[in-house]
């Protein structure tokens, strides 16, 4: 499971500039103005390789009122749910009573806390940094998070608070011992809890006709025909501007680290309201943490067949990019097909979890260019040598060659595609890590021998005159 970042405090300190930076996005408003910042900002940050989930605050005053009581309320929610705590405040302003007040709650949650002191550019350490001792979280960290100034080594000592991660075995054994974590997610009111229920054969989980009835991640042991399984029931996550509700967005992280936790996702669709932009982004974030995935659209029952056909058609042209999972129309209040769901979520566990060979991957990837020449890059032929497995939950294959990091994306979707045919993968994508090898010639120069070095300098004396 990721660890998980929370940026807390005061207004105006930085908070969203440096979560803009760790996740290399713009996803977070930024302005030279306090509060801008009001509801939880989620990202996703990679820290030595190792990747977390961010949450960026609004600011905490000690004064507020109205909607700022709401964005305070924010920020303590991020406090308790977060692993580790980056307390910002202000160099310029030094110690402000605001921080005092801030202070109070960080004492009360009880996280591993660093003192992040930004807006450093152009500031003497020695001279500002004595002064945040008085807060009392220890040594405090200089920064400029607008030019990323004492950022990484800020981020090394972060690493050491993270909670272990889990190391998943990969040995045959542990197919049978391990059960299958089966996360079902999609946006608020689709049926997902009904499909859990119906997957169990019992009222486990509570379902009323009203969004967001689930508001926790619940997870729930079953067995089927000789597999085991563990059912995760999310809550329901929809566009950020629609969420009113606290608990709500308190419920958002939960979902997204079940998805992490988990090593099948069923997105479920609603087929009367169609895909909306939520859906997209819920699928983005799927793909991009290489969970093998099942597509259900959900309320298939009682449609005429004009309407299905269109659904079918919206369907698949705006999720192409997930052309890799298998599809399924259900009914999750009357069973229908939900049988099959099952099948499918077993073949996308195995084909995570499929072995290659190198000398077959290898070949494979001769065929692929004898199939399709790699592009031409300044009248210089791509080369793609051999490949070898790197890794699995997803398939992970490591090309080895020269100007790999100029393939284009066509070509790229190509090799997916290729080599999904020849592993027989469904449900599941395939990342690849391109190594490029180092030039043996790079940092060497010749020496030069007397008489080239004389005929160097007469140039040279000759080209002053000129």
């Amino acid at each position: 499971m990721r660890p998980v970042i929370a940026l807390v405090g005061r207004p105006n300190v930085g908070k969203s500039t440096l979560f803009n930076r760790l996740t290399r996005s713009r996803d977070a408003l930024v302005a030279n103005e306090p509060g801008l910042t009001r509801d939880r900002q989620y990202g996703h940050a990679e820290i030595n390789s190792r990747e977390c989930i961010l949450i960026d605050t609004g600011g905490i005053g000690g004064d507020e009122e109205g909607v700022d009581s709401l964005m305070a309320g924010q920020s303590l929610l991020a406090m308790e749910e977060a692993d580790v705590i980056l307390f910002l405040v202000d160099a310029r302003d030094g110690v402000a009573a605001q921080d005092e007040l801030i202070v109070k709650h960080l004492r009360n949650v009880a996280k591993p806390t660093f003192l992040v002191v930004n807006k450093m550019d152009g500031m003497d350490a020695a001279a500002v940094l004595p002064d945040f001792y008085s807060l009392g979280f220890g040594e405090p960290y200089g920064i400029a998070a607008t030019h990323g100034r004492g950022v990484k080594q800020l981020l090394e000592m972060v690493q050491d608070e993270f909670p272990e991660a889990e190391i998943v075995e990969e040995d045959e054994s542990d197919d049978t011992v391990r059960p299958i974590k089966l996360a079902i997610v999609g946006r608020p009111n689709v049926g997902k809890s009904t499909l859990v229920n119906r997957m169990l054969g019992e009222e486990r989980v509570i379902v009323y006709d009203m969004p967001g009835t689930t508001r926790d991640s619940i997870y729930i042991e079953m067995e089927r025909r000789g597999t085991s399984y563990t059912l995760i029931d999310t809550a329901g996550v929809r566009r950020r501007g629609k969420v009113k509700e606290t608990v709500e967005k308190f419920s958002v992280i939960k979902t997204l680290q079940a998805i992490d936790d988990a090593n099948v996702v069923i997105m479920l669709l609603d087929a009367r309201e169609g895909i909306v932009e939520q859906d997209m982004s819920l699928l983005g974030y799927i793909i991009d943490s290489g969970r093998s995935l099942v597509l259900a659209v959900n309320k298939w029952d009682g449609m005429e067949p004009t309407a299905r056909h269109d659904v079918k058609h919206e369907l698949k042209r705006r999720l192409m990019f997930a052309d890799f999972a298998e599809w399924f129309y259900i009914s999750a209040l009357y069973g229908t097909a939900v049988g099959d769901l099952f099948k499918a979520v077993d073949d996308a566990y195995k084909s995570a979890r499929v072995k290659m060979v190198t000398k077959q991957l290898t070949d494979w990837l001769a065929e692929a260019q004898e199939r399709h020449a790699t592009p031409l890059v300044r009248g210089r032929r791509i080369k793609m040598r051999y490949a070898h497995a790197g890794g699995h939950n997803p398939p992970r294959i490591v090309i080895h060659g020269n100007q790999l990091k100029r393939l284009s994306d066509t070509y790229i979707r190509y090799l997916n595609g290729f080599f999904r045919k020849k592993l027989k993968l469904v449900g599941t994508p395939i990342k690849f890590e391109w190594k490029e090898g180092a030039n043996p010639f790079e940092g060497r120069r010749n020496k030069l021998t007397p008489l080239q070095s004389y005929k160097r300098s007469k140039k040279e004396q000759s080209n002053k005159k000129k």
